[in-house]
């Protein structure tokens, strides 16, 4: 995970053309956010998936530009979650959020410029040998999975449920756009950078849904039982925010049950769906929901 988190930095290092012209507060602001660090989880995935579906660590070259687009896409969406608007959050990793340091409408601007640039930097594939059709289908499933169906209608029906959720189901439905989807996108993007055939690309979305849905109760299981100092915010901020959590709904010890179910049943997907090596997967999503931060 280590070697592709820096194959990651080095992509979104070189992620703007050097003649282009970018006010450089903008600039500032987006670097601000994409340089935070974290987990680069989505990139990694988008790397190993390639490496999995084609046996060889060569072929994370060829999705570099999917893993740096969809890591903009998931910055985009912290800058604005952080707002006033949505989450009002003053922290991200441990230091004040985008609209903190540079204010509302730079932040606003840092996450468009990212969202916008992704779709760029995804069709730079075509480049690294990456056929057009399967760039194509690339970017149409980046706008689908962090569009109107995808990540962006979860946000929405997270902001309008936050106070009326009472159903397991609704919340599942929630995670599964809000945070599962773009990891779907992740592993089926690093799929088509391999030429995947369509068994493994169903396979791989159906790895990325569980495990997204399994990171997510991970997550709201760490905002309570978390270490702070490792978080990079405060404790129990969903609780404060009257969010709806698995823990609230269904208990601790059942959502880590849950979270082991759904991590077996992902690595089972991947591990019969014939790839050349499933090993990079199977290992990440082990390390993934034995995580504390």
């Amino acid at each position: 995970m280590e070697q592709l988190r820096v194959q990651t930095e080095k992509a979104l290092q070189e992620m703007l053309p050097s003649g282009w012209r970018v006010p450089s507060r903008l600039s500032e602001a987006v670097r601000y956010s994409l340089d935070a660090g974290g987990k680069r989880l989505r990139p990694i995935l988008t790397l190993a998936s390639a490496e999995s579906v084609a046996g060889c660590a060569s072929a994370r070259e060829k999705a570099l530009p999917f893993a740096a687009a969809v890591e903009m896409v998931h910055t985009y969406s912290l800058i604005h979650d952080d707002l006033p608007a949505m989450d009002n959050d003053d922290f991200r990793r441990g230091r004040p959020t985008n609209h903190k340091v540079f204010g509302e409408a730079m932040a606003i601007l840092a996450g468009d410029g990212l969202l916008t640039h992704a779709f760029y930097v995804a069709a730079q594939a075509v480049g690294r040998g990456v056929p057009a059709e399967r760039t194509v289908a690339v970017v149409a499933e980046l706008a689908r999975y962090a569009g109107l169906p995808g990540m962006v209608g979860g946000q929405a029906d997270d902001m309008m449920g936050e106070q009326g959720i009472t159903s397991l189901e609704d919340l599942e439905n929630i995670h599964l756009h809000k945070t599962s989807d773009l990891i779907v996108f992740s592993l089926r993007a690093g799929g088509h950078a391999s030429e995947a055939n369509e068994r493994q690309l169903e396979a791989l979305g159906l790895f990325g849904r569980n495990v997204g849905l399994a990171f997510q109760i991970l997550d709201d299981i760490l905002d309570l039982t978390g270490d702070e100092k490792k978080l990079g915010k405060p404790l129990k901020s969903d609780e404060r925010q009257g969010k709806v959590t698995y823990p609230y709904l269904i208990g601790l010890d059942e959502s880590r049950r849950r979270v082991a179910r759904l991590t077996d049943e992902a690595i089972a997907a991947v591990g019969s769906a014939g790839l050349a090596d499933a090993q990079p997967l199977i290992r990440i999503a082990n390390v993934m929901m034995s995580r504390d931060h």
